[in-house]
């Protein structure tokens, strides 16, 4: 039976699973993270494309996979034409929710929040010029805030005063009153966004975007009456906090964790 894949460098991508698995509960799902490379958006072009693929390729040979989503802006920004090139099944790309962040502003001051790599990219800058002319796009890039969601995760406490440090430049006018959470692994930390933002600011990601256009692009019909995630792939020989990850998911079994590829 054919699954679905969800990738990742890390744990973020599992909010985009999550809102996927909400929308097709009787859909089984294969992820995996490439934690040893983990973050993500300080890698150079030719690395991040080379690692991706090969994760892919591991993947493929021991899953038959009807469609894939690469749930990291970082990556999708980058890797979808060389995905798109060797594999058929469709390949759905997570970018900035900037489109719906411009229709949701009220003040016309959009905050980006995201990767340094995702915030710097032609990609991005192109979705601002396309979706959010006449706005003010105000972009933060932030690694530290990555590894922070990742933390959080594994059951350590998010540091508030050091979160507010990174998005001081948006504490003062002009402040943005909707903020684009350009990193998949920004919604595990979006209650201590909203707390340090304020509750008049909208936090928006692309969750419920990607779950309606992998609904649109399977069958109907497509799933079965197990559903949920059947295997966890990551390629760090020693990954972090896999039982609070277990745990977080809700799932009763995860039943298998190989690593697929390592840097030389």
């Amino acid at each position: 039976m054919s699954q679905l894949l969800f990738f990742d460098s890390g744990v973020g991508g599992l909010s985009i699973w999550q809102q996927v698995h909400q929308a097709l509960p009787g859909v089984e799902a294969v992820y995996a993270m490439d934690d040893a490379a983990f973050p993500y958006g300080e890698l150079s072009e030719s690395v991040l494309v080379e690692r991706v693929l090969a994760v892919f390729d591991a993947v493929t040979q021991r899953h038959d996979i009807s469609l894939a989503v690469v749930a990291c802006n970082t990556a999708s920004t980058l890797v979808l034409p060389h995905l798109r090139q060797r594999f058929s099944f469709p390949v759905v790309g997570v970018v900035p929710a900037i489109k719906p962040a411009a229709r949701l502003t009220r003040n016309g001051v959009i905050g980006l929040l995201a990767t340094p790599g995702t915030v710097n990219r032609p990609y991005t800058h192109q979705l601002e010029a396309d979706f959010a002319a006449g706005k003010q796009v105000l972009r933060l890039g932030s690694s530290e805030l990555v590894t922070m969601a990742e933390a959080k995760l594994r059951g350590q406490e998010l540091d508030i005063d050091r979160l507010a440090d990174i998005l001081a430049p948006w504490l003062q006018a002009p402040k943005p009153d909707t903020v684009v959470l350009g990193c998949t692994h920004f919604p595990l930390v979006k209650e201590e966004l909203a707390k340090v933002l304020g509750s008049d600011v909208t936090l928006v990601d692309s969750g419920e975007a990607i779950a309606r256009r992998v609904r649109s692009l399977l069958p109907a019909g497509a799933g079965n009456k197990k559903g949920g995630l059947s295997h966890l792939y990551h390629t760090a020989s020693s990954p972090k906090g896999l039982e609070l990850l277990r745990a977080w998911l809700q799932e009763s079994a995860l039943p298998e964790y190989l690593p697929l590829y390592s840097s030389s």
